[in-house]
């Protein structure tokens, strides 16, 4: 940058793959090439000269890994996470486990949507996931389609907070972001039958304003989160359904709740006070995540 006087700084509010969109400070858009140095998303905040922009510093940034293991931040400068689900398609298992961990790394507020309440299943789901993580999250059902919950949404987010929703194909994402910001139009796909799974339609990241304030991110949709980009010392320490265990304390800082001695998650899990199947899902994330570590080396 030659002077200050010659740079802009705004919002990135869409990215195009060879381009980003920006908000401008002053209330202009504009649009900047990427160049092979840039490494940017929706949500960041830039400085620009000219078609040059560096990006500024980040806070609030949800990440996740791809399928070789390497760290991909998906949003930037977020308030809270919305993980969306649906009676159908049935999101993979652990999904809310690792939205919920990345959310807490990153020091972003999390709400599990139930989307399409209007569907049967919807009652044993939200009586299921709301005991499951009544410690780590609000659960709420709500309809795109109905126009249920959207009240709650819309007052969990104004009046200047930003937010993001995450959810495989086909749960709703773009159809709760139709219903909360008039004339969007987001195109919406239909299950596949043969697979149950959602039809992928999101293909380019934007952030949008809300009538009544705030701002959502819709991020193209994904089958699923994949392992968690945090280390293991950060999963023990966010993973839902030990918070009470982790109020007394392990003997050592760097538990992984395991088999060490003195550990508050073994102690609970002992006496039935956190379930077998939280400890074995646990376990599971953690064995993805240090196979995650290790793929990423290859590369």
């Amino acid at each position: 940058m030659s002077s200050e006087s010659d740079s802009r700084t705004g919002t990135v509010v869409a990215h195009h793959g060879v381009a980003v969109a920006v908000r401008f400070d002053d209330g202009e858009y504009g649009r900047l090439p990427l160049r092979r140095s840039n490494t940017v998303v929706v949500g960041d905040l830039i400085e620009a000269e000219g078609e040059v922009f560096r990006v500024l510093p980040s806070s609030g940034v949800l990440r996740r890994r791809d399928h070789h293991g390497r760290v991909r931040a998906v949003a930037a400068h977020l308030d809270l996470l919305g993980i969306v689900l649906a009676p159908a398609p049935v999101s993979p298992v652990g999904f809310v486990d690792r939205a919920l961990v990345a959310a807490r790394s990153a020091g972003v507020e999390p709400l599990v949507l139930i989307n399409k309440c209007d569907l049967p299943g919807t009652e044993a789901l939200l009586q299921e996931l709301g005991e499951r993580y009544q410690k780590a999250s609000r659960v709420i059902a709500v309809s795109a389609h109905v126009r249920t919950g959207l009240d709650e949404i819309r007052s969990w987010l104004a009046p200047d907070r930003r937010g993001v929703f995450v959810g495989t194909s086909g749960v709703g994402k773009s159809s709760l972001l139709n219903a909360l910001v008039p004339d969007l139009d987001l195109a919406i796909g239909e299950i596949n039958e043969a697979s149950g799974l959602g039809r992928h339609v999101t293909s380019v990241a934007t952030l949008h304003l809300l009538p009544g304030g705030g701002e959502l991110i819709d991020t193209p949709g994904f089958r699923d989160f994949g392992p968690v980009a945090v280390s293991p010392d950060e999963l023990a320490a966010h993973f839902p359904g030990f918070e009470e265990a982790l109020t007394r304390g392990c003997h050592f800082r760097d538990c992984l709740h395991l088999s060490e001695p003195g550990c508050a998650v073994s102690e609970a899990l002992e006496r039935g006070q956190i379930q077998a199947e939280r400890h074995a899902s646990y376990r599971s994330l953690l064995e993805e995540l240090q196979q995650a570590d290790a793929d990423a080396r290859k590369y």
